[in-house]
């Protein structure tokens, strides 16, 4: 803000927050559009430009991207397409300042989408926020308490909660189709090639660095990877990795299957960024990412249990007869979630197609959608039309609980990072936690996996991270005072994310 800094805006926000959270956001005629600002026009921004022109009921007013070259090729796109140009601005706060819309939408990197969140709903505007919702757990939790406080209608952008699909699949597994199910696979077996070596590479023209750095240590050198759009996912100054950025779709389905409205009590991952030496037949190759490209996190909930799988080496070879039976054999990424019941399975086998099995793995019945992405922006602009939270698919505590899945996930890696394993000591470990996965098997077909590879598990082994025991409802950990430093970061002065408490 221009007048009042970000401390005085939420002071004077929370002071008229009982008449604000009783009027809509917008207020134009029923027949007039909702004007839209979106934030991050690379990547999932532009599904954001279509879904938002597509639907009659919004305009797209101002559109805001560190990258000036980007902001004005979206904004001649988004004038061709509903014939007025939108305001670009290169600062989110520039944009919340001026104003001129009703809604804000944001597919920027993940070391922003909580603080942009957070800013708009103090503005008074409704959000709709890519997933993870956070790049750390007191992230979402702020925006939880964010939404709650300001009236605001918040929608994350997990998809597959429009799915018409996957909510077929869920009632079916809640009513019995396969029997009593206690355990969920989330998969993310999807290529993922080396970003290029570690350096120091130039920041595209016209970017402000600091400014794309906003909540996140302002590093030196600056600039570490050869692509600066997207590739940030696998620096985790900035991104979550496959956990957090193809992750929160699977775990979020995985939780939504098994009843699951709260966070793990335990935590396990091994994993490693491996096997790009030996593609690049170079055993010094240091790849400029450092999130994991192979992961097994297990996440004890007491009377049930999710695993999840990063796989980012090729798929072709050893992904196990399970998913060779519901996703098909041989190349191809395979991204879904498995259900093991009593009496079957049901696997999400796409965003839009889910399929239940008997217990030979024999494909008995099939549920299907269409327009996914369509309807989730839908689903939104429903929710903020009547002000009714309770209408959202995929409101802000949904999105937390799935992002939470990943923070933790990576934290047990993160703090076990150096502690570098055996075959034999990893599956020593797993067993100590409480899992209804068979953990020697998917541990030795992840093994298999990195040898088809070519990684020699002896020169670069997998790191095994600690047993972590986690509080659902302190959103603590409780055996590791090392591990709570992960729930938040340190932020930079003027990009505070504010506590629950203080938002």
């Amino acid at each position: 803000m221009n007048s009042l800094n970000r401390r005085q805006f939420g002071t004077l926000v929370a002071a008229t927050a009982a008449t604000t959270s009783l009027k809509p956001a917008w207020s134009q005629s029923p027949n007039e559009q909702l004007g839209v600002c979106i934030v991050g026009l690379n990547g999932r921004g532009g599904e954001h430009i279509r879904g938002f022109n597509k639907d009659p009921r919004t305009n797209i007013t101002a559109i805001v991207d560190i990258d000036p070259g980007v902001a004005e090729k979206r904004a001649d796109q988004i004038a061709e397409l509903q014939g007025t140009r939108p305001a670009v601005y290169a600062d989110v706060r520039k944009a919340i300042d001026v104003g001129g819309f009703d809604l804000l939408s944001c597919a920027t990197p993940n070391h922003w989408h909580a603080l942009i969140g957070i800013w708009a709903m103090q503005a008074g505007k409704d959000v709709y926020i890519e997933k993870p919702i956070s790049h750390n757990i007191h992230e979402g939790r702020a925006l939880v308490a964010a939404a709650k406080k300001y009236g605001r209608i918040f929608q994350t952008g997990t998809q597959c909660r429009s799915s018409d699909a996957c909510v077929e699949a869920a009632k079916y597994i809640a009513e019995g189709g396969v029997g009593e199910v206690n355990f969920a696979r989330g998969l993310c077996y999807k290529r993922r090639k080396s970003i290029g070596a570690l350096g120091n590479y130039a920041i595209p023209e016209g970017v402000d660095f600091d400014l794309w750095s906003g909540p996140a240590t302002f590093t030196e050198p600056k600039l570490t990877r050869q692509n600066f759009h997207y590739d940030w996912h696998w620096q985790r100054h900035y991104g979550n990795g496959d956990s957090g950025n193809q992750g929160p779709h699977q775990t979020d389905i995985a939780r939504w299957g098994l009843g699951l409205n709260r966070h793990p009590e335990a935590i396990l991952s091994y994993a490693g960024r491996l096997g790009y030496q030996a593609e690049r037949k170079d055993p010094n190759y240091v790849d400029a990412g450092d999130t994991a490209n192979t992961q097994v996190s297990i996440y004890d909930y007491g009377d049930k249990c999710m695993v999840f799988e990063t796989r980012g080496l090729d798929v072709t070879e050893s992904a196990g007869p399970e998913v060779d039976a519901m996703f098909g054999k041989g190349g191809g990424n395979k991204i879904g979630v498995i259900f093991y019941g009593s009496e079957g399975y049901v696997a999400q086998t796409q965003y839009d197609q889910c399929r239940v099995f008997d217990p030979d793995m024999k494909m008995v019945k099939e549920f299907k959608s269409r327009d996914v992405g369509d309807k989730h922006f839908a689903n939104f602009l429903d929710a903020v039309q009547a002000r009714d939270e309770s209408m959202l698919n995929a409101d802000a505590m949904t999105g937390h609980l799935s992002a939470a899945v990943a923070h933790l996930g990576n934290t047990s890696f993160y703090l076990g990072e150096d502690n570098k394993a055996s075959v034999d000591e990893i599956e020593k470990a797993v067993s100590s936690i409480k899992s209804l996965d068979n953990d020697a098997r998917t541990l030795e077909q992840t093994v298999a996996h990195l040898r088809s590879n070519h990684v020699d598990l002896e020169a670069t082994p997998l790191s095994l991270g600690p047993l972590l025991k986690f509080d659902p409802e302190t959103e603590r950990y409780t055996n590791n005072e090392e591990a709570n430093h992960w729930l938040t970061r340190e932020y930079r002065a003027g990009f505070e994310v504010p506590d629950a408490e203080n938002v």
